[in-house]
């Protein structure tokens, strides 16, 4: 008896359409971030007082979190990415316009709200259209806007080098919102794309192994637990990113004889780890249990911490980052796909509690990470890295066990199969993996 071949990711014109919004978000993040000591000294505040930007940015998750669904049930998704796009470009008219810094903490409050909700919602469009190569889609359009998104800075860096100033290289992400919401506004009809139906709320059809009530039991035991594990895990994942994102530096300028600039540039090590590694899982999703997957990925990334922590030389310090990088990279889209995946008709409001999650680690970890830095030094500070890695590990080995455990009459035992899938032909079709737009 022939096994039967794993489904193929489809690259529909829908599919690449909704990468777009990872390409605004991506951009945004890699061109604004390293600008944030060049606005500071341009509002004459403190370093501190720069940082409350990424404050701001955590808040915005905050506000978002709970308008996902609202938004979805009322507009449809097709229109809350079209606003949110278009919301994206007013915040950004805030921050870069602003000589105050209250008005540009207003904008990159505002920007936030509009990038939260826009990435938030092409996250569930994605899983809802591609069902069970979702994992694949996830990774994949994380991938392209975090390698988009490294051109950021290059861009940033050229333009003040020319004299236009840094927000020549921002105000480029409030193009591609507007572009975004054009390219979105005329993407095909799809289920994926409309108000969820409470008809997705339970499967088509009853099961046949179990009788109702079993069968609703089935669905709020391992299924729950399972997405109660895998946001733990998604919350552990966005933790390490951001506080290494913030401190690596330190790190790097307290353990090598590198200089200050050097020592920024080795972050963008961790940045390529990631996006190299996002193209490499997606496929690989479709043929390894993405639980599984995700489980590795807490390991490689202390793997990578090892040598960072232990490194005396950039070189070296720079090797541990990309490897660090190859494991986050991994981390939290799987992490989001694997939640929805365990959310069958509950998709958006699992995103929002991700969403909801994801911004109060980044409001968290990276202080917590400096605060203990300022007691013990950055290099025994980033002792918490490993520590949690090991949870974000035992919460995607707990995961795994609660989807196994789900009786196949619900879903099967494959982690990534959603019974409640949107019904569409990238859901439930192999095809060739690339199809013109």
């Amino acid at each position: 008896m022939s096994t039967p071949a794993a489904p193929r990711l489809v690259r529909d014109r829908l599919t690449l359409g909704l990468y777009a919004p990872f390409v605004v978000w991506g951009w945004l993040l890699y061109s604004f971030n390293p600008s944030v000591p060049l606005l500071g000294d341009e509002l004459g505040v403190s370093a501190a007082q720069a940082g409350l930007h990424g404050t701001a940015m955590a808040a915005g998750g905050l506000v978002a979190a709970p308008l996902i669904p609202r938004a979805a049930r009322v507009l449809g998704r097709r229109t809350t990415l079209v606003v949110a796009a278009l919301v994206v470009a007013v915040g950004l008219s805030g921050l870069l316009l602003g000589r105050e810094l209250p008005v540009t903490l207003l904008g990159m409050l505002v920007t936030a709200v509009g990038g939260n909700l826009l990435i938030a919602t092409a996250q569930v469009a994605l899983a809802a259209h591609h069902g069970p190569t979702s994992s694949a889609a996830l990774a994949e359009a994380n991938g392209v806007g975090s390698g988009i998104g490294l051109l950021g800075p290059l861009a940033v860096g050229a333009c003040v080098a020319i004299g236009w100033g840094w927000r020549a290289g921002v105000v480029v992400t409030a193009v591609l919102g507007v572009a975004t919401a054009l390219l979105v506004a005329r993407l095909p009809r799809s289920p994926a794309l409309d108000r969820p139906g409470p008809a997705a709320a339970e499967p088509a059809e009853p099961a046949p192994l179990a009788a109702p009530d079993d069968a609703a039991a089935a669905r709020r035991g391992p299924r729950s637990h399972a997405g109660t594990f895998f946001l733990a895990a998604l919350v552990a994942a966005t933790s390490l990113e951001f506080a290494t994102t913030f401190w690596a530096t330190d790190l790097v300028l307290e353990r090598t004889s590198a200089g200050a600039g050097i020592a920024t540039a080795t972050t963008a090590g961790l940045a390529a780890g990631m996006t190299a590694m996002r193209f490499v899982i997606g496929p690989l999703s479709l043929r390894v249990a993405p639980a599984t997957l995700l489980a590795a990925s807490f390991v490689i990334s202390v793997g990578g911490w090892a040598v960072l922590w232990t490194a005396t030389s950039t070189a070296v310090a720079l090797t541990g980052l990309v490897v660090a990088g190859f494991g986050y990279g991994a981390q939290y889209p799987l992490s989001v796909a694997l939640l929805l995946a365990a959310s069958p008709g509950r998709r958006d409001r699992a995103q929002s509690h991700a969403t909801l999650a994801g911004a109060l680690a980044v409001g968290v970890a990276p202080f917590a990470l400096g605060a203990v830095a300022d007691q013990v030094g950055s290099h025994q500070a980033f002792v918490l890295v490993p520590v949690v890695a090991a949870v974000g590990l035992v919460m995607a080995v707990l995961g795994g066990r609660a989807v196994r455990r789900t009786p196949t009459a619900l879903g099967g035992s494959e982690p990534w199969h959603d019974p409640t899938s949107d019904p569409s032909p990238t859901a439930t079709t192999p095809a060739s993996p690339t199809t013109s737009p």
